[in-house]
């Protein structure tokens, strides 16, 4: 099949590609700019969203973000860089105000116009609109010295036009996880559509939450407090909610040194670890934030007009949903009592999966090699290990917690990241040979 047309000359080949551009390869676009080796390096992004966008749907008023500040794009890695959070506060002409409100930890709107502040400084190297398709073997003698980077431009019946990279690195987020047999449909949402969805209810009486972790409990109060006259019903099997361990010494698990002593551990070991840290990442929710809901169910049972309703230990075992209202059976699991509701929506805040990279990359990922689990084999630097029939450099952010740790999608050590896989595309760069095969031209 023919290959759609270059942006360019037929025989540019980019240093890098960049695959999606939320908030890791933002942070890699900046360390590539402040890189002193990195002058030379040619990089390109693509993001399928139509502008920069970073969890739109759950930056809910009041909600404020879980890592300290200085755990931006670039303060781990450089204090003194233009790009931190700081400067945006200089450049808002808030840095007194946030000082004097004594706080480690922002709002998520706040938060979101800081990545928007930097990502608006890399226009000329980002293109919004346009979703990566495939990724091709660019064709020659010999092994692999490129690919061949397939980009549909303006949604599913765009444009498609082809550019060349000798490295890619693929930062393409997480997808939103519903339980199986459950489809999204105008009353049945996941939560990461919640401020998109919420503002079409017109005067709901019920309102269904399934779900126990942060998101969950976010959405919870969100709805109990957006809508006064709903009833608000919060579905979970477990007893309460779990608060997350953010002490001083778990934390510790998120920092930079805790990655490489993750690498090379032993895999029973890093099963331990993951075992024992899972509660400071995953279906858990900040105390204070328990303790709001908990008060105002109490509240609630002191004036004896109820509409938060924690239904625990409890799960949804039939559901039906319509184009007026939403009919769920929600079984309570130590007795088995069925009890069926009637709501004008259910919210799905039950998270986020990471996608296996190597279905993107087609026949190029067939040289990407994996360990004994199927999981793909990365090395120390976030490059994935390939044969020696494919020469250029594929990175991963995101989907290597089975190596790197519980740091992998999160954004504690981003900045650290970025700048390893800067200096592995750098060192790389200067140590290699001009290639003996020429790339043959675009068809």
């Amino acid at each position: 099949m023919p290959l759609p047309p270059t942006c360019g000359p037929a025989d540019h080949v980019h240093d890098l590609v960049g695959i999606g551009f939320g908030p890791s390869n933002l942070a890699l676009a900046i360390a590539l700019r402040e890189h002193d080796a990195a002058d030379g390096i040619d990089a390109v992004f693509f993001e399928r969203q139509p502008a920069f966008g970073w969890h739109r749907g759950m930056l809910i008023e009041g909600t404020t973000m879980q890592v300290s500040f200085l755990k931006d794009l670039v303060t781990m890695r450089n204090p003194a860089s233009e790009f931190s959070f700081l400067h945006y506060l200089k450049a808002r002409g808030r840095l007194a105000d946030f000082i004097n409100h004594k706080t480690m930890f922002p709002s998520r709107a706040e938060f979101h116009d800081y990545l928007e502040w930097a990502a608006a400084r890399f226009t000329d190297q980002v293109e919004y609109g346009a979703e990566v398709v495939a990724v091709r073997p660019v064709p020659g003698d010999g092994p692999v010295e490129a690919v061949e980077v397939v980009v549909r431009r303006g949604g599913g019946s765009g444009e498609l036009v082809t550019h060349r990279a000798r490295n890619l690195v693929i930062a393409a987020g997480l997808e939103p996880v519903l339980p199986p047999g459950v489809t999204a449909g105008e009353r049945v949402w996941h939560s990461h559509e919640l401020l998109h969805r919420a503002g079409g209810l017109r005067e709901p009486k019920r309102l269904l939450v399934v779900g126990a972790g942060q998101s969950a409990a976010e959405v919870t109060e969100y709805l109990h407090r957006t809508f006064p006259s709903a009833e608000v019903c919060a579905i979970f099997t477990k007893y309460g909610y779990t608060p997350a361990d953010d002490s001083s010494f778990a934390n510790r698990i998120f920092d930079p040194e805790a990655v490489d002593h993750f690498y090379a551990a032993p895999e029973d070991v890093k099963r331990m670890l993951l075992d024992y840290h899972h509660s400071t990442n995953y279906s858990v929710v900040d105390l204070d934030l328990i303790d709001e809901l908990y008060r105002r169910a109490y509240q609630e049972k002191v004036t004896g007009a109820r509409r938060l309703r924690i239904l625990n230990v409890s799960r949804i075992a039939e559901l039906d949903a319509g184009p007026a209202a939403v009919r769920a059976t929600v079984e309570f699991l130590p007795t088995g009592e069925r009890t069926t509701l009637e709501a004008d929506a259910l919210v799905y805040a039950t998270g986020y999966r990471v996608g296996d990279p190597a279905a993107l990359l087609g026949e190029v990922g067939e040289h990407c090699l994996r360990l004994p689990g199927g999981a793909l084999s990365v090395g120390r630097d976030y490059r994935v290990a390939t044969t020696d029939d494919l020469r250029c450099g594929i990175y991963l952010q995101g989907a290597t917690e089975h190596t790197h740790g519980i740091t992998s999608t999160l954004l504690s050590n981003t900045a650290i990241r970025v700048g390893e896989i800067v200096e592995s595309i750098a060192a790389a760069k200067a140590a290699a040979p001009p290639s003996p095969y020429a790339l043959s031209p675009l068809r």
